[in-house]
């Protein structure tokens, strides 16, 4: 289960996480997380055929924002709008069991946690699920993100 804070304008009017900003979409494929061909990618239409049709019932992965509100960026969020979306991830993870939650940026997870003491990497599990805080991807070395990413890859593929 990926976890970011909240979607993007763009995003959320094509019903696609990271519609608007496609890199992740690319880290996932470069990691093995997901393996489709770039083209698949590149479109929103099939982005959108993707992310319906296999993200869940192929790769056994979702996504879900803290936040259900967009925003152009995280200053236009306000505090306190995290505590229901922090209630309704936990219940999910409870409910769905999944065996890695990653939660997406530095933001992300101190909005969930109400802490800022942390580092990137493994957190303490969630329900017996293992926690992963990775580098927001829109930003900064790919490579950072990749390493990552197979980080958690090597998790979900031994569950």
């Amino acid at each position: 289960m990926f976890v970011g804070i909240n979607p993007h304008p763009g995003s959320y009017r094509r019903g696609i996480p990271f519609s608007n900003n496609k890199m992740f979409w690319y880290l996932l494929n470069r990691s093995g997380i997901i393996d489709e061909d770039i083209e698949v990618l590149r479109n929103d239409k099939s982005l959108g055929q993707l992310y319906k049709d296999r993200f869940l019932k192929v790769y056994n992965l979702n996504f879900t924002n803290i936040i259900t509100r967009p925003s152009r960026d995280v200053s236009q969020l306000k505090r306190g709008e995290e505590n229901s979306g922090r209630k309704r991830i936990l219940r999910l993870i409870s409910m769905n069991k999944p065996g890695v939650v990653c939660f997406i940026g530095r933001i992300t997870y101190s909005r969930f946690t109400g802490n800022n003491n942390f580092e990137f990497g493994w957190q303490k599990d969630i329900h017996n699920s293992k926690v992963y805080v990775m580098h927001f991807p829109i930003r900064g070395k790919a490579q950072v993100r990749i390493r990552e990413l197979h980080e958690i890859n090597k998790v979900i593929t031994h569950d």
